[in-house]
C-alpha cells in the first residue's frame, strides 16, 4: 500500500471528528477536553479525541511531519496505535504545562504509562511508528534523516487487529488543530532499532 492508498483508506475510530484532507496532508481539529488516557492514579478512562485511522496487517512504518497550533497544556498531534480501548499507544508532539513543546509517548496496557521525551524547538517535528513482528517502535526526527528512538515495546496481544492513524487532542483546553504533512506509509521496517536506520 503506498501513502496515497493508506490516506485514502482512513476512516473514523468511533465518533467522527473534523478533518481536511489535501494530498498528503491531514488537518484535524479536536474539541475541548478531548483525550485518550487511562489514568493510573484516578482510574479515569478517556477515549474522546477524534482518531482517523486504518487497519494494518503487515509489517509497516507510518511517519509524518506534525505541526500543532498549541494553546493549552497537553494539546497534541499524535500518531496512534490502537487495538482496544485498553490497549493502545500514542506518539505525541505535545505542549507541556510550562509551555515547552515535547515528544511524548503513552503506552496503555489497561492503564496508561505516560513518559516525556525531548524538548523540540518550534512547532513541527517528524514522528514515525514502526510495527514489525510482535513489537512497535516510536522514533522522532528534526530532519527526517537522523532518527532517534523514543520507545520500543509490545502491547498485550501482538496478534490482535491493529489500526494506525492520526489523533488530535486537547485535554485541558478549548480545542486544538494538528496538521500532518508529507505522510509516508511503507512496508519497510528498521534495520537497527536503536539508531532508527
Amino acid at each position: 500500500m503506498d501513502p496515497a492508498q493508506f490516506v485514502g483508506s482512513l476512516g473514523w475510530l468511533g465518533d467522527e471528528g473534523l478533518v481536511t484532507v489535501s494530498g498528503d496532508q491531514l488537518t484535524m481539529r479536536a474539541g475541548p477536553n478531548s483525550d485518550w488516557f487511562n489514568d493510573p492514579d484516578s482510574g479515569t478512562r478517556l477515549s474522546s479525541a477524534p482518531v482517523f485511522c486504518a487497519a494494518v496487517t503487515e509489517d509497516c512504518q507510518l511517519s509524518a511531519n506534525v505541526a500543532v497550533a498549541f494553546a493549552s497544556a497537553f494539546d497534541a498531534g499524535v500518531l496512534f496505535v490502537h487495538q482496544t480501548d485498553d490497549d493502545y499507544a500514542k506518539l505525541c508532539f505535545e505542549q507541556a504545562p510550562g509551555g515547552e513543546h515535547m515528544v511524548v509517548s503513552v503506552v496503555t496496557r489497561g492503564v496508561s504509562d505516560d513518559a516525556n521525551g525531548p524538548r523540540i524547538d518550534g512547532d513541527t517535528v517528524r514522528l514515525r511508528v514502526s510495527r514489525f513482528r510482535d513489537v512497535i517502535a516510536f522514533h522522532w526526527s528534526t530532519d527526517a534523516t537522523t532518527w532517534n528512538l523514543l520507545r520500543y515495546f509490545q502491547l498485550r496481544d501482538p496478534s490482535a487487529q491493529t489500526v494506525l492513524g492520526f489523533l488530535a487532542q486537547s485535554p485541558t483546553g478549548q480545542g486544538c488543530t494538528a496538521t500532518f504533512s508529507d505522510i509516508s506509509y511503507t512496508s519497510a521496517t528498521p534495520a537497527d532499532i536503536r539508531d532508527g536506520s
